[in-house]
Order: C-alpha cells, then structure tokens, then sequence
C-alpha cells in the first residue's frame, strides 16, 4: 500500500545550495579584489582555488557541480519512496515528470551555453547540446528511477559497480585501433573522447576533443546524486541517532571517501573534465564534509538569520544560474552602484565592483523569496 511522505525542509540544504552557487555569482572575483585592496599574498592562495584545475589534479571550485548534483540527492533521500510495488497506471505519472524534468533541464542547459553571445545556430550540428544542467538532469533522472525501484543496498552495490567499471573502462581496456588507459591532458585517447565522437551531437565545449559534460562521463556523475540520497536517508533518521551524532558520522563518512579517493588517484588520477572515480570519492567527500557543517550550524545552532543570503541564492538556484548567463548583471551593477564604486579609491574599486555585483541579484533573490516566487524544474 503507497504512502505519502512529506520531504523535510532543511534550512541547512538551501543555504549549502545557496553557497555553492554564490561562487558562480561572481563570489570567486572576491580574493583578487582582496589582493588589490591589501596586498597580502595569502589572499592569492585562495584565489587559486577560484578556477578549475587544467586536467588532473582539484581545486575548490572543481566542487561546486558535483556538490549541486549531490544535493539533489540529499533532497531526494530525505523522503525516499519505492513505486516498483505500484500498477504502471499509478507509476506512470512519476515517469512523466522525471523525463519532463529530464528533458526541460537539458533545454534550460542548452539555452544557457547559447543564450548569450550570437545566440542559439539556426543548423542544429552548431548547438551545443552537452550542458551542466543536462548532466545534473541526466545524474537526477537515474538516481531517482534506482531509488523508485531498488533497495538501499542495491543503490550501494550499483554505486561501487560504476565506480568499479568506469576505472577498469578508462584504464585497462584499450579503444577500437587505440591503447588502454590513456588519460593524457588532450584526452584524445580516452574513451570518454571516443564515445563524445561518436554519440554526442552538436559541437563540444571550445571545440575539445572530450567535451567537460560529455556523455560517458555523466555515468559516474549518478553517483554523486546516489552518495546525496545515502546522506538524505540518514540525516532523516538523524534523530533516532543522535543529531550531533549524525554530524560526527558525516564527518567520518567524508574524511573516508576523501582518503580513499587520493589513494585511488595513485592510479587512477583525481580529474574533473573527465569526472574519474577517484574525482567522485573526492567530491562525495568534501560534500559531505560540508553538508556535516551546514547541518550543525544552520540547522542544530539555527543561525538560518546569518545564511539568510545563502538560503535565498539556493531557494532560487536554477533560475539564478541561467540568470547568468542571460542577463547583464555587470551592466546593472554598474548602473546602480557604479557612481559609488567610481568615486572610491582604486584600490578598493574591484571590492566594491563585486560586491556590488553581489548585491543587486541578491536584491532580486531577497524579492522574490519574501513574495515566495520559487522557480523549480
């Protein structure tokens, strides 16, 4: 018999959502606006950690994708429901809103690549069609038909499995006329470039060989999703535990996967374009990590007052981020604050200008969150 379940609100998961996001906002401009400002050579540290790593290796802000696609599991595994049990007649709306969320996401996530610029090619092999939003609609879409229609160890059995074959694929199993195990900074030897060839349409990002959202590595992407659900399930028998409990396992959990992934990437190298399982270990690490701290002290400490600026960017996340890229936020930042930030000296003028940035779209953010407009796919 199907129940109905109502899926926990936690302040904590909007305002990690919100935080995630702030960097693509125009936060990451904030340590070499800093720099100028004191000089201080620390602050170009930090700024390193504002742009993707080349090829292998990790850096901070390779975290804020697969920490978005975690979260989406969290959500989704705070109220799990199987419907396997159901008729198809009662199943079939679920269907149709995965794939309806499927397919609008990849829309949303091509209308991103071309919404700026020259806009969205008349000729349909010009489009770009590989996207972050497909990647997280396609992460989402097949977490949620494992979690309608396995068990909890069967979800943890399918997470090691890809894992497992992703690197055996990737490294010991040579291409049709190539080698094995080729994972050189073109990445041209991949499989990952071979199947981008082969089943990506369209064209790929700044025209590589191995598209960053391509489609064989949006396999062990699921995984992220699939960690976020184990997180979600726990946190919502958090009580039954010990909530700060909770906290400590999480903590655990993180510095476990984080441990296990830099001993995997001895052989199997940490490495976001090509989304590696060692990558992933990483990733489900830090997310937890950070979801642990978020839990603690938005949620157990209630400071939701001081991550209100946070919650109101993750409430409001998707639209925000295709926000982005279609509107001008620099223009409208200036056309505002632009006499002020003018005005100040030159070394504060970069502060100024991102914080400025900064300000008006959480003008809009504050707006619509107070007339509860919540824009979701």
């Amino acid at each position: 018999m199907a129940t109905n379940t109502t899926k926990k609100r936690l302040a904590s998961l909007d305002a990690l959502r919100g935080m995630d996001m702030f960097w693509i906002l125009g936060g990451q401009s904030i340590f070499a606006a800093l720099f100028v400002l004191t000089g201080w050579q620390g602050w170009k540290l930090f700024e390193a950690h504002t742009v993707h790593s080349p090829w292998h290796g990790f850096t901070f802000y390779d975290l804020i994708f697969p920490l978005f696609i975690f979260l989406s599991g969290v959500a989704m595994g705070l109220a799990p429901k199987r419907i396997d049990h159901l008729p198809f007649g009662e199943r079939k709306s679920y269907y149709q809103k995965a794939l309806k969320r499927l397919l609008l996401l990849c829309l949303l996530g091509v209308l991103y690549n071309h919404g700026w610029g020259t806009g969205i090619p008349a000729a349909l092999d010009e489009i770009r069609y590989a996207s972050v939003l497909g990647r997280i609609a396609v992460a989402w879409f097949f977490c949620a038909l494992l979690v309608w229609h396995t068990s909890a160890r069967t979800q943890a059995y399918v997470a090691v499995g890809i894992l497992l074959f992703y690197w055996i694929l990737l490294c010991f199993i040579p291409l049709p006329g190539g080698v094995a195990g080729d994972l050189s900074a073109t990445g041209a030897g991949s499989w990952n470039a071979w199947f981008d060839k082969h089943f990506l349409p369209g064209i790929s990002y700044q025209a590589r060989v191995v598209d960053p959202e391509g489609v064989l590595s949006s396999l062990p992407a699921i995984v992220n999703a699939l960690a976020g659900v184990f997180v979600g399930r726990f946190i919502a028998r958090a009580e039954l535990f010990g909530q700060w409990r909770s906290v400590a396992v999480l903590f655990g959990a993180g510095f476990s996967c984080l441990l296990l992934g830099w001993l995997w990437d001895l052989s199997f190298p940490v490495n976001k374009e090509l989304w590696t399982s060692s990558f992933v270990l990483v990733t489900v690490g830090w997310s937890a990590i950070l979801f642990a701290i978020f839990y603690a002290s938005v949620d157990l400490l209630n400071t939701q007052k001081l991550a209100y600026p946070f919650i109101i960017i993750g409430a409001n996340s998707i639209i925000i981020y295709l926000a982005s890229s279609l509107v001008n936020w620099n223009y409208i930042s200036l056309s505002v604050f632009g006499g002020i930030v003018a005005a100040a000296a030159p070394n504060w003028q970069p502060l100024l200008s991102v914080l400025a940035l900064l300000s008006v779209q959480l003008l809009v953010l504050h707006w619509m969150y107070k007339r509860k407009i919540f824009v979701s796919v």
